[in-house]
């Protein structure tokens, strides 16, 4: 889009930009398909719902809906340092880590920096990085579909300002472990960033390879964790950062005022301190992912073990993998083709509650069986 003089209104990097494209919601699908049950096995959601304590605390929230909130949620923000042996200026809330993606590329880039990730990753820092205009270097990913730490640390210049892992990884459900972590952070230069997103955290525990980035006394660290996922909060949009409390306040120089809402904030304290919710949480995804695994074995399924709440499922074709996602939409099984994150060939799929395997293992047999 251009004026009269030959300008464009639009800058080139927002033009070429290729926008986050969420899943369908249950409500489209119902409307499309009118289905006789529908299981939302798509965004990685936590479809056990979220604490019962939850409800109460937004109640009480109400009360104050007409105040702004409080632009430092100092009683979560102090919660959350409490917990990880911190202090609070260590600790940023904001609404979800796409915005804390965000605050980092608006708080750290000069013109002509780079950033370096996975290939396959997170749509959401794609965007965000594309937002500021930042060159990105996106690296292949390995053979088992793992982040390539060699060849991500061989990729950092002189003008790269950060580096971003999901660990897990989205959408893979893969993880760069122990040794891989301690090796690359020996590589990474002390003015390069490094982005552990950790959305997928509380799914990890037993995982005794894990790399706990808080684990570890880095300046350049910076830690994001989120509500959206295990606490079931995704329609709060809650999401935290943990750093050097350098970095943490020139970030909120950048974050906008007034986030997260005041009532985000109360239910995510709720959610935060029900810790018989939150084992109850992770047991169900462990206990479905279980039976997921065993019933893709017993059907030849190509598939990726994860350490999140979702497995990804491998097809042999991008062609296949179109026809298999929407023949089981078709029947009300909302699933996550990963074509945006650079894997065309392969589906997403949520673990979600007994009810809705049972749905899912029905129309996988129905579908495949014609």
């Amino acid at each position: 889009m251009t004026t009269k003089t030959g300008k464009p209104l639009v800058p080139s990097n927002i033009e070429t930009l290729k926008p986050y494209v969420a899943g369908k919601t249950i409500a489209e699908v119902a409307d499309l398909y009118k289905p006789t049950k529908i299981a939302k096995l798509a965004s990685n959601e936590n479809r056990l719902g979220c604490s019962p304590k939850v409800k109460n605390a937004i109640d009480e929230a109400f009360k104050e809906i007409q105040d702004y909130p409080d632009p430092v949620a100092r009683k979560l923000r102090a919660a959350i340092a409490e917990r990880n042996g911190v202090n609070s200026e260590n600790v940023l809330l904001a609404s979800g880590s796409e915005s804390i993606i965000s605050i980092l590329c608006k708080t750290f880039f000069l013109n002509k920096e780079n950033a370096v990730t996975a290939d396959a990753t997170f749509v959401g820092f794609f965007v965000q990085i594309g937002v500021r205009g930042v060159h990105l270097k996106r690296i292949p990913m390995t053979s088992d579909y793992r982040y390539d730490v060699k060849a991500i640390a061989n990729a950092i210049d002189e003008h790269t300002k950060m580096v971003y892992i999901a660990n897990p990884n989205n959408p893979t459900g893969t993880y760069i472990n122990k040794e891989e972590f301690e090796w690359f952070m020996q590589q990474v230069p002390e003015d390069v960033l490094v982005v552990m997103d950790e959305a997928y955290f509380e799914y990890t525990k037993g995982v005794e390879d894990y790399p706990q980035a808080l684990d570890y006394d880095y300046d350049n660290i910076i830690v994001l964790r989120t509500f959206s996922k295990a606490y079931g909060l995704a329609g709060f949009r809650v999401g935290y950062a943990i750093a050097n409390e350098e970095l943490i306040s020139n970030m909120m120089k950048t974050k906008l005022t007034f986030e997260p809402t005041t009532l985000g904030q109360a239910a995510a304290l709720a959610a935060y301190n029900d810790h018989e919710f939150l084992q109850k949480s992770t047991d169900v995804v462990e206990e479905s992912k279980q039976r997921l695994y065993r019933f893709f074995d017993e059907q030849n399924v190509n598939y990726v073990k994860s350490i999140s709440n979702s497995v990804m499922m491998v097809l042999p074709s991008e062609e296949e993998a179109i026809d298999f996602t929407q023949s089981m939409l078709e029947k009300g099984v909302i699933l996550r083709r990963i074509n945006a994150f650079g894997l065309p060939n392969c589906i997403r799929i949520t673990v979600g509650l007994s009810e809705e395997m049972d749905h899912f293992e029905q129309s996988f047999l129905e579908v495949t069986k014609k």
